[in-house]
């Protein structure tokens, strides 16, 4: 049987311990967890409809760095529409119920710390996987099967990530019991409003650790969706490693 949830996970930055950009440095892994219920009859109606009324059609891929670049149709906005649609979009987001868990890593530290690290993206998804599945274990849907949405990247990035996850999955966990997830790797080209609404977070959160004084209206509002947001400086919602 299936949960009552479904689970969408997008990033900012990259996962290369390679060659790290000095301005951002860090990896960012966000999950958002939304009951299906909600998801359908909340989300995806009031997105849409939002598309609707900006662009004339509901095609438009909402891309954090799209719209923060004016890139593509957020190119055709002007400041007045745009910062109409980006309070709408957030005020849906505020409206439907969810659970944000989000892991950030400073890939500089990473490689000072550990001779020979782990891939930042698997560690992500190790660390949310186990939060997520916290969360559901205390609304009882711990036992059912969970879809977690990812976005396709690549073939061998995609057949790497569904490793990575599959091992967490058969017990490679702090509670070294299996978790019953079954990824689903989603092209951008199915237009998945909840990837699009998990791109959106992910940058804000890395931005917050990364410049913490520095004013984040959008992490203030994803601040009040985390799981567990009292605890979130112990690593319940907000895992930063190392």
């Amino acid at each position: 049987m299936n949960s009552d949830y479904i689970v969408f996970v997008d990033e900012s930055g990259d996962h290369s311990l390679t060659s790290i950009d000095a301005e951002y440095p860090l990896f960012v892994l966000c999950f958002c967890v939304v009951k299906k219920a909600d998801y359908a009859e909340i989300l995806v109606p009031r997105v849409k409809k939002l598309k609707f009324e900006t662009f004339g059609h509901d095609c438009v891929v909402l891309h954090e760095i799209d719209i923060r670049r004016k890139r593509g149709d957020f190119s055709q906005l002007g400041k007045e529409p745009r910062d109409a649609f980006m309070a709408a979009l957030t005020q849906i987001i505020i409206d439907t119920p969810m659970a944000v868990v989000a892991v950030v890593i400073d890939k500089r530290k990473l490689k000072q710390k550990y001779s020979n690290p782990y891939n930042p993206y698997h560690i992500g998804i190790q660390f949310g996987l186990e939060r997520v599945r916290h969360f559901l274990k205390l609304r009882e849907q711990h036992e059912l099967k969970t879809h977690v949405i990812c976005e396709a990247r690549g073939a061998r990035e995609d057949a790497d990530l569904e490793l990575a996850f599959r091992r967490v999955c058969d017990g490679d966990n702090r509670s070294k019991r299996p978790y019953h997830f079954d990824i689903v790797i989603c092209n951008k080209q199915a237009n998945s409003e909840g990837l699009q609404v998990s791109d959106l977070m992910a940058r804000p959160i890395g931005l917050r650790i990364l410049r913490p004084h520095q004013k984040n209206r959008a992490y203030d509002v994803l601040s009040e969706k985390f799981f567990s947001p009292w605890s979130v400086v112990h690593g319940n919602a907000l895992k930063v490693f190392p």
